[in-house]
């Protein structure tokens, strides 16, 4: 769609513009240094995004690299219009931070990994908690308020830790309070099929769960009023809705791309009005999604608390926040209403837009990871950000891919070579507890194949879109 060369101008230090030209409607920003590898196809892939007629603004943010005809990374502001491709197959992946009472060395955190990855299955096309069709629509319909629901209509280990004061609170610290409008009648019923047995577990490709402790504290009082502080043990959860998220972005891509209006798009480049039957659905759907994504990682982070449970007796594991990435939503920005798609890319809401709720004296948290091996951040939005459309990134952002990094071996002969040694994987994990389901496939996720974090986030912060407040570093490790 786009020139096959976009010109990048550096605005900056921190800025990159890239004019509008050829099909683009609109100009597109990149928010990244000089330091910042940029790939050809991401940037080109961002181009594409900005020449869809209904896009009013179209930035990435320093994790750009390339995905499924949108490049992850970026956030489209579309008038009227809704993209399944823009918002990703893995709706709603997103983030959650839990505090514990323990210091680094108080406790065995490998011990504690090995207690997590029995009770919450690590990788692909795992199942732990089955629904019947009552509670499943009480997941779609309700979101992580369903809990109690599910709490009394199924027998389940997880249950051990469920208390419904402790859940009431965490319930306020859910973006979203934990749920997204929602109709089970617009969800595939291959996604109930393929996903209601999914509820607790982890997944693959890049989701975690990480023991880390607090390497440093930026804002003492910030920190306080999160609960944090220096070389504390904190838990963070990396997971979104599995193949029932799969199963709707899959069916309603093939719906916006089969469209008579979109006959020149491919599926990853369809969009849907907002005021048609299937663009309605999709968001009703979207909402599922959302909503199964939310309560998957409640069901982990009570099977973490019962680990603690079990291990120490009974302990404080007080939720910091829950923040989604993969995910449209229609905001206001300078006056106008917009959808905003925030693909690999998270919310950035400051005090004002908090207002009402338990953050709006600091602004919405901000959970962004590194890679295993590498430091993790804790964030606040300052309000600071209309310029990014509340946003900022959602990692580090890969520097190459998966295939790269491992290497392709065919009948044990090698295709081609990885661009990350076995030798040059340990060092990087080194000092670190590592817990995979997949131990050839691995090095997809090692910590040389993603951008330097602490760059990515000195970005945020030197844009004044947010204020570090921690950085935390891996103890244990557990991967799909």
């Amino acid at each position: 769609m786009a020139e096959s060369s976009p010109k990048l101008v550096r605005v900056d230090p921190l800025r990159l513009h890239i004019e509008r030209c050829g099909q683009m409607v609109t100009d597109a920003t990149i928010f990244a240094s000089e330091a910042i590898k940029l790939e050809p196809d991401a940037v080109r892939q961002l181009c594409d995004a900005a020449s869809l007629p209904p896009a009013k603004k179209v930035l990435a943010t320093a994790d750009i690299h390339v995905g499924f005809g949108i490049p992850i990374g970026a956030v489209l502001g579309l008038d009227n219009a809704i993209m399944p491709a823009a918002v990703g197959y893995d709706i709603n992946c997103g983030m959650r931070l839990l505090n514990t009472p323990f210091t680094k060395g108080d406790i065995d955190t490998d011990k504690i990994a090995a207690s997590i990855a029995r009770d919450v299955p690590l990788g692909e096309g795992r199942a732990n908690l089955p629904l019947d069709k009552a509670c499943i629509e009480a997941v779609i319909n309700n979101g992580a308020a369903s809990i109690s629901t599910l709490a009394q209509r199924t027998r389940h280990q997880v249950w051990e830790a469920f208390e419904p004061v402790e859940f009431a609170d965490d319930l306020k610290r859910i973006e979203e309070n934990g749920c997204m409008p929602a109709d089970p009648g617009t969800v595939p019923n291959a996604a109930i099929h393929k996903g209601s047995g999914q509820l607790g577990t982890l997944g693959g490709g890049n989701h975690f769960i990480e023991i880390q402790y607090v390497q440093t504290v930026f804002d003492q009082d910030l920190a306080g009023t999160f609960g944090l502080f220096e070389n504390q043990i904190v838990v963070m959860i990396h997971s979104g809705s599995r193949r029932f998220g799969y199963e709707v972005a899959d069916e309603y891509m093939a719906i916006a791309a089969g469209r008579p209006d979109m006959a020149d798009r491919r599926k990853m480049l369809a969009y849907l009005p907002t005021d048609s039957d299937a663009g309605k659905n999709y968001i009703s759907a979207m909402g599922a999604a959302a909503n199964f994504a939310f309560t998957n990682r409640h069901i982990m982070a009570l099977l973490v608390r019962r680990c603690f449970n079990r291990m120490f007796g009974p302990t404080p594991l007080k939720m910091v926040y829950d923040v989604a990435h993969n995910m449209a939503k229609l905001e206001e920005h300078n006056g106008r209403r917009l959808w905003v798609h925030r693909k690999g890319a998270t919310r950035a809401f400051g005090r004002k837009r908090m207002t009402g709720s338990i953050f709006a004296n600091t602004g919405q948290p901000i959970i962004t990871p590194g890679s295993m091996g590498t430091a993790s951040f804790l964030l606040v939005g300052t309000g600071n950000s209309d310029e990014s459309l509340c946003s900022v990134n959602h990692g580090a952002g890969r520097v190459m891919s998966r295939t790269a990094a491992l290497g392709k071996v065919r009948r044990g002969r090698i295709i081609t070579p990885a661009k990350i040694s076995d030798d040059q994987f340990k060092r990087s994990m080194k000092g670190i507890k590592l817990i995979t389901a997949n131990k050839h496939k691995i090095k997809e996720e090692a910590p040389d194949a993603y951008k330097d974090i602490d760059e990515v986030v000195r970005i945020v912060v030197e844009c004044g879109w947010a204020k570090a407040v921690a950085r935390m570093v891996p103890l244990a490790v557990l991967k799909g």
